[in-house]
């Protein structure tokens, strides 16, 4: 998404979106000054991408074969840092690209929903994927008995976002992702016996 939102930003709003310092807070800035905009100007901004623009966004190499692999031996959720209001926007987003799971959208820390899904469909194992640090945080808090694993599949991204400490491992394409996610799901194994990427020295 960071591509397709700083080429919009660009294009109707003349301020750039600069991710060089890795801090998602500072990012959008006054092309004049270079300064940051406030939180309460990024913001809008933002909502206002998700409800005109999220055409832009395309979909993420290999995703789309390995949900429909992987939703042959789990249940798959898309749980979406999105207001509610831009929920059937995105499921129609999703089903366009053949995508066509179940879609949450949620505000804030990804923990407590997760530790609800839990509850919910009862699993004998789970795996959360994320690009965030600071949402593995909060699943390993709320659910720790979940796989987490770092994925930044968009290649600008990853390359200045280093692995979070909470997740298990880091991995950034879903080709390669399927294996580890496959295995954590099929090993009987518990989330919470295994070392996180903050533990490995």
């Amino acid at each position: 998404m960071v591509s397709h939102f700083r080429d919009w930003l660009g294009e109707a709003h003349g301020v750039d979106f600069d991710l060089s310092e890795g801090d998602y807070s500072r990012a959008v800035r006054h092309r004049e000054t270079g300064e940051p905009l406030p939180r309460e100007e990024t913001w809008p901004l933002l909502n206002g991408f998700f409800e005109t623009e999220m055409y832009r966004q395309t979909l993420v190499p290999h995703a789309r074969e390995a949900l429909t692999e992987l939703a042959g031996i789990a249940d798959v959720v898309v749980l979406t840092n999105l207001l509610d209001t831009h929920q059937e926007r995105r499921i129609a987003q999703l089903e366009a690209v053949g995508i066509q799971h179940r879609v949450l959208c949620n505000q804030g820390g990804k923990g407590t929903p997760v530790a609800q899904l839990l509850d919910e469909y009862g699993p004998s194992a789970a795996v959360f994927v994320d690009d965030l640090a600071l949402h593995h945080l909060s699943v390993e808090k709320a659910a720790p008995q979940v796989f987490r694993l770092h994925m930044v599949a968009e290649p600008e991204l990853a390359a200045m976002m280093p692995p979070a400490p909470c997740a298990h491992a880091r991995i950034d394409d879903w080709a390669e992702a399927t294996g580890w996610i496959r295995d954590r799901l099929t090993s009987g194994l518990d989330a919470r016996t295994m070392p996180m990427i903050g533990e490995i020295s």
